[in-house]
């Protein structure tokens, strides 16, 4: 696939995306090694928006089809769509070759089930493993070309990663 190489992203459109910061009790945001090599690195749930389908209903469909569970409470919509243009070597092979990168509406969701709930091991299954992280480490796995995008989802959500028992110690006083 050599064409690639000639493609500029003013020649592409963003794919429009949503994106889940699932945020457990104990504040830690849930991550995904991604099997595909195309893509390497960690990143949260995301995924196209189909037609018809609003940006939440298609960020907790996502969810269910990565991390196999929707046990979530929506907590906030970031106020912006955010978007990020892929490496030139991979305009032409990821998104299926069709978009220049994503414009994507991320929203922090709350899971209110337990571990057991999770289950990446999905019909088309994306991640390879997974695990619970501090907010202010994902920046440090994520692939370079989503570093700004993941700060602005941290600085739009960091106050909800507050562990539910402090949280409830708090209004206590």
């Amino acid at each position: 696939m050599a064409h690639h190489r000639h493609l500029r992203h003013d020649d592409l459109p963003y794919r429009p995306c949503a994106g889940v910061m699932l945020i457990n009790r104990e504040g830690l945001v849930f991550v995904g090694r991604r099997i595909e090599q195309t893509v390497e690195g960690w990143q949260m749930p995301q995924g196209g928006i189909d037609e018809g389908e609003s940006p939440a209903q298609a960020a907790v469909r996502e969810l269910k089809e990565e991390a196999g569970t929707d046990k979530v409470e929506i907590l906030r919509e970031h106020s912006e769509w955010l978007t990020y243009d892929l490496p030139q070597h991979l305009l032409g092979v990821a998104l299926h070759g069709r978009y220049r990168g994503q414009r994507q509406k991320w929203f922090a969701m709350r899971f209110t089930g337990t571990d057991q709930d999770i289950d990446i091991a999905t019909e088309h299954p994306e991640f390879a493993q997974w695990k619970w992280l501090a907010m202010e480490a994902l920046p440090r796995l994520i692939v370079p070309f989503k570093r700004d995008t993941y700060a602005k989802v941290i600085a739009e959500f960091r106050d909800l990663a507050i562990p539910e028992a402090w949280a409830l110690r708090r209004r206590r006083w």
